[in-house]
């Protein structure tokens, strides 16, 4: 996995600047909210689970860009910075276009944190059922040529699944905190690249769609060895289910008809409500499980 340290042009003894140029970030694995996040490139994603409403803050993103509670950004625990997304609130059907160019959502369970106003127009005020779809195209437009990003990244990009790990333990070198304010913008203070470009501004423009809240699932991690995915579905009072590593359940025998390599997904549920889930979650998170995450489907 490659990092990349972002930068932007530091200016002094200027008039105020209404909005800083941004950067590309990736950054490390961390921890936040009790569970470790592991950031990647990743063009394809697209998953559903629980959304959160960011806090009107003020000072810069990890990118480098101003925080903006009026506008369509997003922030998302593991994504490139900045990527182009389409969040849908699950519940009504709304969807808007987003930026993501913050880290977060700091509670854990959530996949996204979306702006206040954003929150507004998809007729959300707290935590609601979501989907995550990364425009590719308009992402890899979105960081061409920012600073940060040392290399082209290439055209086709395979789709890549969650992290799958036989051993829960954080990786060697791995931050216990970031604390994302103050040592991001430090960074972003002491570079000085002269490719840094103002961020994209995206419209206020809503799509109505169809309403498909979906079921809430707690998920606590993917094995390959059904032995270790079972230990670990007693811990959460959960059940081991085969699963492929295309991210679809197998059929047929041992590594599928297709001949995909047998996996075990664990999770509880479903769950009626989001509290509902929160409680489970939280119990997970008191026994120490490093690997959890809310999912809808």
């Amino acid at each position: 996995m490659r990092y990349f340290v972002l930068g932007i042009i530091v200016l002094s003894g200027c008039a105020s600047v209404p909005t800083p140029p941004s950067g590309y970030f990736l950054g490390e694995p961390y921890q936040e909210g009790g569970l470790w996040s592991y950031p990647r490139e990743d063009f394809a994603l697209d998953e559903a689970g629980v959304a959160a409403i960011l806090p009107s803050l003020s000072g810069l993103t990890v990118n480098g860009e101003a925080r903006n509670a009026q506008g369509m950004v997003a922030a998302h625990r593991t994504l490139q910075l900045p990527a182009i997304v389409t969040v849908t609130n699950l519940d009504n059907g709304r969807s808007l276009r987003l930026r993501v160019n913050d880290r977060g959502p700091a509670a854990a369970g959530r996949v996204v944190a979306v702006s206040p106003r954003a929150g507004a127009l998809l007729g959300a005020t707290g935590p609601f059922r979501v989907r995550v779809v990364v425009d590719g195209p308009a992402s890899r437009r979105a960081i061409e040529g920012l600073a940060g990003q040392s290399a082209p990244l290439p055209i086709e990009t395979a789709p890549v699944g969650r992290v799958e790990r036989e051993s829960l333990a954080p990786p060697p070198g791995a931050r216990a905190v970031v604390t994302r304010t103050e040592s991001a913008s430090r960074a972003i203070a002491e570079s000085a690249p002269s490719l840094a470009r103002e961020p994209e501004r995206l419209p206020e423009q809503v799509t109505q769609g169809a309403p498909n809240p979906g079921r809430i699932w707690l998920e606590a991690g993917r094995f390959f060895r059904r032995d270790l995915a079972q230990a670990q579905a007693s811990r959460i009072g959960g059940r081991a289910e085969p699963f492929g590593s295309a991210g679809g359940p197998l059929v047929g025998g041992p590594g599928g008809a297709s001949g995909r390599q047998q996996q075990w997904r664990v999770r509880s549920g479903p769950y009626s409500s989001i509290a509902e889930a929160d409680v489970a979650l939280a119990r997970a998170l008191a026994q120490g499980q490093p690997d959890l995450r809310l999912a809808v489907e």
